[in-house]
This record gives structure tokens, C-alpha cells and sequence, in this order.
């Protein structure tokens, strides 16, 4: 299935390519996410349609988009649908570059701003893994008193994010990819990083960092976010063959 869809990407990417280089000249690619971002935010969204969409998604994200504990994927499943608008709208303006993500999310594969804002309800409504993927667990008091000093303004206590702010929902990501970004972020490589968490972590030295990202790898979303079991597979997608290393074995969580 990921040859096929690979072939079908590669087919339109580079028109799309094209199109969106030469696409709003003299805007940066901020502002050309931003117009696109308003746009779909004035839209409704329709579920069925974002269910048919999201089957581009799946190829990597996997059907429940719990994406994968090594940190290639991210998990998707449950996060606000403004982060999602947001993310693909900076992938396909270049306000964030991603050579992974990018193929799959140009208007000529993934649609336009109607599709945009249908995946992404239908992405906030899939049930979370209940076991992602955690560190070592060797520094957690320290990690929780940097997530304190240091993330919960932002990214909330329990790291619920903010919708209204479009900052991710951050409890239950896997350990891995939460480095992975951390580093992005710090170095500059992600480039629509708020500039205060730029200035913020720089001073982290590995200890701390992996630290702070243990402990939020740990925290736990809500229950009724949750799937039942790490078993749980998504009922729209039955012929799917799942990675049998997506199940992982149950995460302490982090305690008082």
C-alpha cells in the first residue's frame, strides 16, 4: 500500500510543487500559511469527507494515527484540529519543512482547504494509543520540575495545550519524537517555532532535556481520549495491515 500511494504522490507532487513556487510571490511563507489557515477556519467541517482523506494520512500516521514510538511519526490522534490546520499549512507554504511530509500534504494530493479542515476534525476525534513511547524514567523528579518551570504556560499542567492558541496537545506523544522536535526547535531548523520556546530551551543541557521529555512523554490525556487497549484497532479502516511493533507494553505513569 505505501509503494502505491508513493507512486500517486510522486505523480502530482512536483506540478503542486510548481504551483505553489510560483503561487503569491511577494508574501512570506508565514503569511501564506496564515491566509490559508484563516481560510479553513472559516469553513465547517465534514467528518465523511475527512474520513476519506485521512486515508493519505494513514499511509504513514498509520489508520488510528498513533503514529510510531521511534519519533519518525508523530501521534495524531486526538490533537486539537487547530494545531493540525496549522502544521499543514505551514508544510505547504514551507513555513515548515518536512521532505517526509511535504509530498502528502500539497493541495494536489491532499486538497484543499475544505479537505484541510474535514482531516483535521476527523483526526481531533480518533482515540489515542494508551501506551506510547516513554524514556528511561532514571530522572522524572527533575523532569517534572522543569515541565513546571518551563512549559506549563504554554502547553498546559497536564499538557493539554490550547486550541484556541494552536498550541499542541503534548500528554501522550511519544518520548522520542518530543526529542526530535525539542532539537529541531533549539537549532532552528523547525522554523515556525514561537520564538519565546526558542529563546526558552536553549540553556538544557541533554540531562535536563531528556529529563522534562521523559516526564511529558508520561503524562496521561484525558480517559475519553483513550483507546481501550493498545490493541484497539480503527473500525473505518479493517483492511488495513497494521506494524505489529505499533503495541507497546504499559508506561508508568507519571505520579505525585
Amino acid at each position: 500500500m505505501m509503494r502505491l500511494m508513493l507512486n500517486s504522490v510522486i505523480g502530482v507532487v512536483l506540478m503542486s510543487s510548481t504551483v505553489l513556487a510560483f503561487a503569491d510571490a511577494a508574501l512570506s511563507p508565514m503569511d501564506i500559511a496564515k491566509r490559508e489557515y484563516d481560510e479553513v477556519m472559516r469553513l465547517s467541517p465534514n467528518i465523511d469527507n475527512g474520513r476519506r482523506v485521512y486515508t493519505t494520512c494513514a499511509v504513514c500516521h498509520h489508520p488510528e494515527g498513533w503514529g510510531t514510538p521511534d519519533g519518525v511519526y508523530p501521534q495524531i490522534a486526538g490533537q486539537h484540529r487547530t494545531v493540525i490546520i496549522k502544521q499543514l499549512a505551514d508544510f505547504r507554504a514551507g513555513n515548515r519543512i518536512n521532505p517526509l511530509m511535504y509530498p502528502f500534504s500539497v493541495p494536489g494530493v491532499l486538497g484543499g482547504a475544505q479537505e484541510i479542515a474535514d482531516v483535521a476534525a476527523y483526526v481531533e476525534g480518533l482515540l489515542m494509543t494508551p501506551h506510547n513511547g516513554v524514556g528511561s524514567g532514571a530522572a522524572l523528579a527533575l523532569g517534572a520540575e522543569l515541565y513546571q518551570d518551563n512549559c506549563t504556560e504554554c502547553h498546559g499542567a497536564q499538557g493539554e495545550g490550547d486550541a484556541n492558541e494552536h498550541i499542541p496537545a503534548i500528554a501522550g506523544q511519544h518520548y522520542l519524537y518530543l526529542v526530535r522536535q525539542f532539537d529541531n526547535i533549539r537549532s532552528g531548523q523547525r522554523k515556525n517555532s514561537d520564538p519565546k520556546m526558542v529563546r526558552q530551551i536553549q540553556g538544557f543541557t541533554p540531562e535536563q532535556e531528556f529529563a522534562v521529555l521523559d516526564y511529558t512523554s508520561r503524562l496521561r490525556p484525558p480517559a475519553e481520549k483513550l483507546a481501550t487497549d493498545a490493541g484497539w484497532n480503527n473500525p473505518d479502516f479493517p483492511n488495513f495491515v497494521r506494524d505489529p511493533k505499533r503495541d507497546l507494553q504499559p508506561a508508568p505513569p507519571v505520579t505525585e
